[in-house]
C-alpha cells in the first residue's frame, strides 16, 4: 500500500504534523505491532476520530495469534483458548456478534496447572494407561516462604523436610506430568517459575474454551478500515515535545502526536528498537525483569481418528522434560488432528530441529502410547522462540521479581504508550489481556493528546472499551461440550 504523502522521498504518514494538522487539528497516533493489543488500540482510536497508522513487521496481522488454513480448516498455531468463557470477558461481545462457536475444555473449578484435565488419558513409557485414581491423588505441593524461590526448589524443599510426601515410581511420574502441564501454562521450566507469584493472575469465570474456528475472524473484523502497513519493521522511536517520529527498516519515517507500542516483550528485550531518548531506568528494569517463555505446537493431521475420545493424551516420565501431552482437536472441531505442545527447555531444544524432524519427534512420542498409529498426512510446526517478530510465546513471573513489573511496563513514558499481554497485571499471557491493554492504552493516548491541544469538549466523549455498535448488541456465546 502506497502512502498518501511523500515529501522529498520521506514518508510522512499522511503528514500528521504538517498541513493536515493545521487545517483539521485531527489528533494522530502511530500504533506499533498488529497483534490483538495493537489492532484493538488502532480500532479504538479510529473510532475516536484519530488519524491512525499501524506498523506491523510481519506480512500479516495477528502477531502471536495466527490461524493457519493450510489443512483446509482453521488451526490456531499460537493462542487458541478463551480463558474465561463468560460475558465478563472483553472479547465475548465480538465472539457473540460473529457467532463463533467455543468448545469448553474445563469448568470453573479447574486447577491452574491441570485446567483441562476433565477429559484425559495418561500413559507410561511402556504404553500402559495410568489408573485414573492415581492421577487424582497425586500430590500438588506448595510451600509458603518469606523469600521467593522457584516452584521446583519449593517442591524439593518440601520433600526434603517431609520424606513421607515423596512419590516413588509411577506416582512420581504422574507428579512430574503435573509439573509438565504447569510448565506448559507458563511456557517455561518449573525452576524458572516464581513460587510467590505463580497464582496471582485473575481467572475469569466460565472455565477455558477453544476457539473452534480460530481467532482470525475476530482480529480481521477489528482490523477493517484501518490503515495497516505490513512488512514495516520499526527500528527507531524518537519522542519529543512536538510528537513522535518512528523509523522503519526501509528508512521511511512516520510522524504523529503519540505512539502506542504493542510489540512482544521478547522484541523489547532484544533491544531491536532504538529509543531516543533512552527509556527511563524503571521501564528498562521492567523489560529486563519479566520472564518470556516458549511453548510451541506441532500439529499432526491424520486421515482418520485412532486415539481415545478424550481431550488430552499424556505420557508420564520420571522428569517433566520427558513428559508429553497432545491436545485432541477432533473433540472440538471434528477434524482428525492431534497437537503436540512442548514448553520450556524441551520446546527450545525442538526449535533447533527442522520442521520435518520436529514432526517426526512428536510422532515418535505418540507411538509410545499408540504403537499401531498411522503416519500423519500433513503437519505444521510453530517456532515462537526463534521467530524474530516474537522471540518467545508469552510472559511469566520470574523468580525474585516483583509482580508490579507488569504494571510498570504498561505505564506511559511521555507520549509513548505501552500495551500487550505482558503489560496486563491481571490477565498476563492471554488474548483478552492483550486486547484490554490495547483499549486502555488507546484511552490514555486519547486523553493525553486531547489535553495537549486543549480539546476539552471531546475529552470525555469517547470511551473505547466498546464502540456504540458493539455496546448495543448482546449475543450469547455458543458453547459446546460435544
Amino acid at each position: 500500500m502506497e502512502n498518501r504523502c511523500d515529501v522529498n522521498g520521506v514518508n510522512k504518514a499522511s503528514c500528521y504534523l504538517n498541513s493536515e494538522r493545521k487545517q483539521s487539528r485531527s489528533p494522530s497516533a502511530i500504533v506499533i505491532g498488529g497483534g490483538f493489543a495493537g489492532i484493538a488500540a488502532a480500532h479504538a482510536l479510529k473510532n475516536a476520530s484519530f488519524q491512525v497508522v499501524l506498523l506491523e513487521s510481519r506480512d500479516r496481522i495477528g502477531g502471536r495469534v495466527y490461524t493457519d488454513h493450510s489443512f483446509g480448516f482453521p488451526v490456531d498455531m499460537g493462542a487458541a483458548w478463551l480463558h474465561g468463557v463468560c460475558k465478563e470477558n472483553p472479547l465475548a461481545t465480538w465472539i457473540g456478534r460473529l457467532g463463533l462457536p467455543i468448545y469448553q475444555t474445563s469448568g470453573d473449578n479447574s486447577v491452574l496447572f491441570d485446567h483441562d484435565l476433565e477429559s484425559y488419558a495418561l500413559f507410561d513409557a511402556d504404553g500402559r494407561q495410568v489408573p485414573q485414581e492415581l492421577v487424582q491423588k497425586a500430590n500438588k505441593v506448595r510451600h509458603e516462604t518469606t523469600e521467593d524461590m522457584s516452584v521446583a526448589q519449593a517442591i524439593a524443599l518440601v520433600l526434603e523436610r517431609d520424606p513421607d510426601l515423596r512419590q516413588e515410581g509411577l506416582a512420581n511420574n504422574v507428579l512430574q506430568w503435573y509439573l509438565c502441564r504447569m510448565e506448559g501454562w507458563f511456557a517455561t521450566d518449573a525452576d524458572n517459575i516464581s513460587l510467590k507469584n505463580w497464582d496471582q493472575e485473575v481467572l475469569l469465570p466460565g472455565g477455558h474454551g477453544l476457539m473452534v474456528r480460530g481467532y482470525r475472524p475476530i482480529i480481521n473484523t477489528l482490523a477493517k478500515g484501518l490503515d495497516i502497513r505490513l512488512s514495516h519493521r520499526v527500528t527507531k522511536i524518537v519522542r519529543g515535545k512536538k510528537g513522535v517520529e518512528v523509523t522503519v527498516n526501509n528508512d521511511k519515517s512516520f510522524f504523529a502526536d503519540a505512539a502506542i507500542i504493542t510489540v512482544p516483550l521478547g522484541v523489547l528485550k532484544a533491544k531491536s528498537i532504538k529509543f531516543e531518548p533512552r527509556l527511563p531506568e524503571w521501564k528498562e528494569a521492567a523489560i529486563d525483569g519479566i520472564g518470556v517463555g516458549v511453548e510451541n505446537k506441532i500439529v499432526l493431521h491424520f486421515d482418520k481418528v485412532f486415539w481415545p475420545n478424550v481431550e488430552f493424551l499424556g505420557i508420564v516420565s520420571s522428569t517433566s522434560y520427558g513428559c508429553s501431552y497432545f491436545l485432541n482437536l477432533h473433540k472440538a472441531t471434528g477434524h482428525p488432528v492431534l497437537v503436540y505442545m512442548p514448553a520450556g527447555r524441551l520446546a527450545q531444544d525442538i526449535e533447533k530441529m527442522s520442521d520435518e524432524s520436529a514432526a517426526k519427534f512428536a510422532f515418535s512420542q505418540l507411538k509410545v502410547i499408540l504403537p499401531d498409529v498411522t503416519e500423519p498426512i500433513q503437519y505444521l510446526v510453530s517456532q515462537w522462540g526463534r521467530d524474530e517478530n516474537s522471540l518467545g510465546s508469552y510472559s511469566y513471573d520470574a523468580v525474585g521479581k516483583p509482580r508490579d513489573l507488569f504494571e510498570r511496563l504498561r505505564i506511559p513514558v511521555d507520549n509513548l504508550f505501552f500495551a500487550g499481554e505482558a503489560t496486563s497485571i491481571k490477565y498476563t499471557g492471554t488474548v483478552h489481556g492483550a486486547f484490554s491493554t490495547g483499549l486502555m492504552a488507546a484511552e490514555e493516548c486519547r486523553m493525553r493528546v486531547l489535553e495537549k491541544y486543549g480539546d476539552l469538549e471531546n475529552l470525555e466523549m469517547f470511551h473505547p472499551s466498546m464502540d456504540e455498535e458493539a455496546a448495543s448488541i448482546s449475543v450469547p456465546l455458543l458453547i459446546s461440550r460435544m
